[in-house]
């Protein structure tokens, strides 16, 4: 009796449907966030239903439709999307804040891709503070880093990864963002909610960032379990006339 009941097991296993279940790709294999052996990081957020939009408690909701289904007949699958253009891993362009630029067509086409792309510093804000000019002075950030992501406490409550919006993100208030320009060569400036001002203080960093159409601002970047330093940054936007600005795929190479 013992032996039949293993041979009834053993052809369980090895039946064509448990075969076919074990040959199924695990997930994780399919969502890598680590690439080239440790040296590739993507640090964009991947775009779900519940990840944060803008005052918003319920999330993103559904975004995507399978608009032909092979399910259902069709030789293809085939979907379309509906997405705010600050959705997730985002960047602005000047015509964010400025009529004057959206009307003159400073869109994110008009993005410069060499500051998207190059040397890039990733620095550890203190986390008991919105990144004020004092904040700014304490990094010590040299003159000539161009490109740099401030992780913050965003990164340590994983606020990207919470449905409901919350305002008590940290970012960057006005007298942090004139300091920046006034003192530093930074171009590309990334932060790790969906904004890179502070919600008490929302506009004029952005207005000071942007004023001059030389810096861009990437928001909503996803940095944790990477070690502060150097790198390079890459970081495209889709490029779409008329667009304030765009989900964007980012990643840090070592």
């Amino acid at each position: 009796m013992r032996a039949l009941q293993l041979l009834l097991l053993l052809g369980m296993l090895l039946s064509p449907a448990t075969l076919s279940v074990a040959r199924k790709p695990r997930r994780e294999n399919r969502d890598r966030e680590v690439y080239g052996n440790g040296k590739i990081f993507d640090i964009t957020h991947e775009i779900n239903p519940n990840m944060p939009t803008w005052e918003s408690k319920d999330g993103l909701g559904q975004f995507i439709w399978l608009v032909d289904s092979m399910k259902n007949g069709s030789k293809l699958n085939s979907s379309q999307f509906k997405l705010s253009t600050h959705t997730g891993t985002h960047i602005d362009a000047p015509g964010h804040v400025y009529e004057e630029y959206y009307e003159a067509g400073y869109n994110v086409n008009s993005l410069d891709l060499d500051v998207l792309n190059g040397p890039a510093l990733l620095v550890d804000v203190p986390r008991d503070s919105n990144i004020t000019a004092e904040v700014m002075k304490s990094l010590n950030i040299s003159r000539g880093v161009r490109r740099v992501l401030f992780r913050t406490l965003n990164t340590d409550r994983k606020l990207m990864f919470k449905k409901e919006f919350d305002s008590s993100y940290v970012a960057f208030m006005e007298d942090g963002a004139k300091w920046l320009v006034e003192n530093t060569d930074i171009k590309l400036v990334g932060v790790d909610y969906l904004s890179s001002a502070a919600y008490v203080n929302l506009i004029s960093p952005h207005l000071i960032f942007l004023k001059k159409r030389k810096i861009i601002l990437v928001e909503g970047l996803k940095l944790d379990n990477i070690i502060p330093g150097h790198y390079n940054v890459h970081c495209l936007p889709l490029r779409m006339i008329g667009a304030d600005g765009s989900p964007a795929r980012c990643i840090l190479v070592k």
